[in-house]
């Protein structure tokens, strides 16, 4: 480890308003804020960034792009030299589908990939949407894993060489593994065996499942059968949600959010000094107003989401517009800039005439985007991706709000007494799906992996949603309310470490929870009478689960049944009725 000298961070310097680097950037805005607490290992995490390198450019709160990350990430380790404490970069998988920035270009990926690798990430994996697809796996090994070699990680994942047939690990480790298994067999293998019984002061677990899901319990066990004591650190993702977990007092994981909206920062202190090994580990209690170095009796974990923009940027650095944008972090701006330009994603389809919502509007209600989405097919929530802003409808909307390339099939005159359970039964029947091992969940958006309720925004005055006298002070805070500027609604996040892990201090949102599956009846009779027999049409991504569901339902259907509808995909669909029915006048 380093030595720790001076931590550089003036809020006087701050301005109100940052503005992203991307051109079409909104400006981010001043807001109460939370400090980093730094500990002698310091991590910065991505995870389901899909695509989003270029920014929100209709959020101001998560605005900033990847080269602002980039310039962030360098700051940041100019600071941790300073401290005598290290700083690593992890991400966790899925970096692609979902923002025109990837899925515009013919092949996908074709900018992204370039982008993505100038990031000086520690530790990286995949995701699912890195394996859906055979040339989305294709590139991952062919790119992503040579352009991170040494640090990309992959022990239960190897690929399959289309010319040799040949199964190659997707990263170096002790041993090759099959192709894909489960993580209870995995550890079990000879190599993870080995590892859980190294002398490490910390344990490093990452991978893109939830904080919470039968994977990581399974490792915890097994590390924790030959460790009892040492200290374990868990990095997930996938279910696209700010998560702090605690295992025992001594194991902890993290998991940040989405879409380039949050980076996650974890800190580790108190971890103990290996004399064998020639290390001298410096305990570390410091904020961004404190530099003091101080002696810890125990091990701390310590987590803040950080949203994505530059006026949190700035203030996490104490640099401004002048001093924060490293010259790596400028180009890579610049070549985001130039990548949008030559993709064309700023072409305008139509004007959307209010906000649309996946679940900040009760479905079905008049501001639901599943409610609007309209009278064509079933499909599943999943499919649709993100809100749709009131103003300019473009290019890349189309990919924002659904990137997938799924096509409209039907089954031909199936009875209509079949048809109409098969709604309920996607939304409701998930044990008649288990024998043929398909997850419900699959089905609808994955943050729903973790809500199981509707929350509900409270209408809490500004005052009662900032810290109490005793704790940190947030910047613009003071005695009188009225110096308190208007919060901006987002995360509010509670988790294992309690209700002060976002930097940002917020007004709570509203969440609702959406159904798997939505249908429309198209030219059904005007009478109460019901048809006969109906053309059942749907997404080919949820036909396996419209086969079963049907079976279950008593009419008996295979693949050789199901047939073509329509080329287009839904994007298509929606670009060409947004430009039929939406102005251009925003």
């Amino acid at each position: 480890m380093k030595m720790m000298q001076h931590l550089l961070t003036l809020a006087g310097l701050l301005p109100l308003l940052a503005a992203g680097t991307q051109p079409s950037a909104p400006a981010a805005k001043a807001a109460p804020m939370r400090p980093l607490q730094w500990g002698q290992l310091n991590f910065l995490q991505t995870t389901d960034t899909h695509g989003w390198h270029a920014g929100h450019l209709q959020e101001a709160q998560y605005s900033a792009d990847w080269g602002d990350y980039i310039s962030f990430a360098e700051q940041m380790k100019k600071q941790a030299d300073e401290k005598g404490v290290d700083l690593l970069l992890v991400d966790t998988g899925d970096r692609i589908e979902g923002n025109g920035l990837y899925d515009a270009s013919d092949p996908k990926g074709r900018y992204t990939y370039d982008i993505f690798r100038e990031q000086d990430i520690d530790i990286i994996c995949s995701g699912n949407h890195e394996l859906y697809k055979a040339d989305a796996a294709a590139r991952e090994y062919d790119r992503t894993v040579p352009n991170f070699k040494g640090n990309y990680l992959a022990s239960n994942l190897d690929y399959i060489n289309p010319k040799t047939g040949e199964r190659v690990p997707m990263a170096r480790r002790n041993a090759n593994n099959t192709v894909v298994q489960d993580v209870e067999n995995t550890i079990k293998e000879e190599w993870f065996q080995q590892a859980i019984r190294e002398d490490a002061d910390l344990f490093v677990v990452i991978g893109h499942v939830t904080l919470d899901g039968p994977e990581y319990k399974a490792i915890y066990k097994a590390l924790r059968q030959q460790n009892w004591d040492t200290p374990i650190q868990f990095f997930g993702g996938h279910s696209h949600i700010r998560s702090f977990a605690k295992y025992d007092s001594k194991a902890y994981g993290l998991q940040s959010g989405r879409y380039m909206e949050t980076v996650g920062w974890m800190s580790i202190d108190g971890i103990k000094e290996d004399e064998k090994k020639g290390m001298s580990r410096k305990k570390v209690t410091a904020d961004v107003h404190d530099t003091d170095v101080e002696k810890r009796t125990s091990i701390s974990f310590q987590r803040r989401y950080i949203d994505n923009n530059l006026f949190g940027y700035h203030f996490h650095t104490g640099l401004n517009d002048t001093t924060f944008q490293t010259e790596h972090g400028k180009n890579v701006s610049n070549s985001i800039t130039e990548a949008r330009k030559a993709l064309n994603l700023d072409h305008n389809f139509g004007c959307a005439p209010r906000d649309l919502w996946m679940s900040r509007a009760k479905y079905p209600s008049k501001d639901s985007l599943f409610s609007w989405l309209g009278d064509e097919t079933i499909t599943n929530t999943g499919a649709m991706r993100f809100d749709i802003f009131k103003g300019a409808f473009t290019r890349d909307t189309t990919f924002i709000i659904s990137p997938f390339v799924s096509k409209f099939v039907y089954i031909k005159d199936v009875p209509f007494t079949a048809a109409e359970k098969v709604l309920t039964l996607l939304n409701s029947g998930g044990n008649i799906f288990s024998s043929s091992n398909l997850d419900l969940t699959n089905l609808a958006p994955p943050e729903h992996l973790s809500y199981k309720t509707d929350i509900l925004a409270p209408s809490i005055p500004i005052p009662d949603l900032l810290p109490s006298p005793n704790a940190q002070s947030p910047l613009f805070s003071s005695s009188s309310s009225t110096d308190k500027p208007d919060l901006i609604p987002g995360y509010t996040t509670k988790d294992d470490g309690g209700s002060d892990g976002d930097d940002t201090i917020h007004s709570p949102i509203t969440f609702h929870r959406v159904p798997n599956c939505i249908e429309s009846r198209i030219n059904f009779p005007s009478t109460d009478s019901n048809p006969e027999a109906v053309d059942l049409v749907f997404i080919d991504f949820i036909e396996p689960w419209i086969l079963v569901a049907l079976r279950f339902s008593g009419a008996e259907y295979t693949d050789d049944d199901v047939s073509s509808y329509r080329n287009e995909t839904l994007t298509d669909l929606m670009a060409g009725w947004i430009k039929d029915n939406w102005g251009q006048d925003c």
